[in-house]
């Protein structure tokens, strides 16, 4: 197959996921970037990728074919019928790397984004980039919010037991088992559950890593059942606290409140805490002052959801860790569009 551009660039958001009680099922679109430029060689015997990284993980990803995107891209143009080709990768990362922000989810998604938008020449087919991304992956809570935008839950139709077999109004099971339920800031992909456009999605960066695999390796084997349905009853609470339009009149006041009750996890954080122990503080001290605050993803970025503008306090009981210089802070909106192409 003939390539129907020689340049293609691509805009993946960040992405957060869990949000406490959805664990490995939710996942938040933030409005916060990866933007990379792929060009093809014009020498059909130069079938090398050249890379070339700005900022984050600019002094640690490697040049080579093991660079996540060069790999998932090199895949994908497999899976596209594109066969082998020589590229150059100019990346320019924003989204902090093994920090719980979706670095690994951003890279797969823009791997293949990239290589369907050289193989097709029409509108990017998003399902059949996430089927692919979700396959490489393992799990799909990253690589939704990633590829549609938007507040996302999804779930592995093949899980035994009938996990995710309930069936959402206008869902449509992807072909490789996953399903996703998008719910987005006004637009919708198959559930019309909005985002309240008021909230404030404040993430606190810290200067140290963490992989997923070894976050993972802390989880334990089994969960006591009274744990499961604690955030099986946090999690449905969620649709509601993101947008409190759904409530009664009488209700709306107390959407924070209602936030900081969804954001509740006995799954996963606790398990995780002796890894991230100055998140793990953060954390329980923006929770004692009725902040919805949890780990980001695997972490050990800290993720705080709050209805209106809460900038100064939030950060006044922030002040020491932003004071040490080992953290930053961001205060972002919600991306509703999720992956980008344009093909030059």
């Amino acid at each position: 197959m003939t390539p129907v551009t020689r340049k293609v660039r691509v805009r993946v958001p960040a992405t957060s996921a869990n949000l406490g009680s959805g664990f490995d099922t939710v996942g938040l679109a933030l409005d916060y970037h990866d933007e990379l430029e792929f060009t093809l060689s014009a020498d059909p015997v130069n079938t090398a990728a050249q890379v070339m990284i700005e900022g984050e993980g600019a002094d640690t990803l490697p040049r080579d074919e093991t660079h996540l995107v060069v790999s998932t891209f090199r895949r994908a143009c497999q899976t596209f019928g594109l066969g082998r080709v020589g590229f150059i990768l100019q990346a320019h990362n924003n989204i902090p790397q093994a920090r719980g922000m979706g670095s690994s989810a951003e890279a797969i998604v823009a791997g293949i984004a990239a290589a369907a938008a050289f193989a097709q020449d029409d509108e990017l087919n998003r399902d059949a980039v996430f089927e692919l991304a979700a396959a490489i992956e393992g799990h799909p809570d990253n690589v939704a919010p990633a590829v549609y935008g938007g507040l996302t839950m999804s779930w592995d139709m093949e899980t035994p037991e009938g996990v995710g077999s309930v069936p959402i109004p206008g869902g449509e099971p992807l072909h490789n088992g996953f399903r996703v339920a998008l719910l987005e800031n006004g637009h919708v992909h198959h559930v019309r559950v909005p985002v309240h456009g008021a909230i404030d999605f404040v993430v606190f960066i810290p200067d140290f890593q963490l992989s997923t695999e070894k976050a993972r390796q802390a989880l334990p084997g089994q969960l006591a059942f009274k744990d499961a349905v604690h955030n099986v009853s946090r999690v449905s609470l969620l649709p509601a606290a993101m947008n409190p339009a759904m409530l009664a009149t009488g209700q709306r006041q107390n959407a924070n409140a209602l936030l900081f009750a969804a954001t509740q996890d006995r799954l996963h954080q606790s398990y995780r805490a002796p890894l991230m122990e100055p998140s793990w503080a953060l954390i329980q001290k923006l929770r004692s002052r009725g902040f919805a605050s949890t780990v980001s993803g695997a972490g050990p970025c800290v993720l705080v959801l709050h209805h209106g503008d809460a900038r100064e306090q939030l950060e006044q009981l922030a002040s020491e860790e932003l004071a040490s210089g080992h953290w930053r802070v961001l205060h972002l909106g919600v991306d509703t569009k999720g992956v980008q192409v344009e093909r030059v």
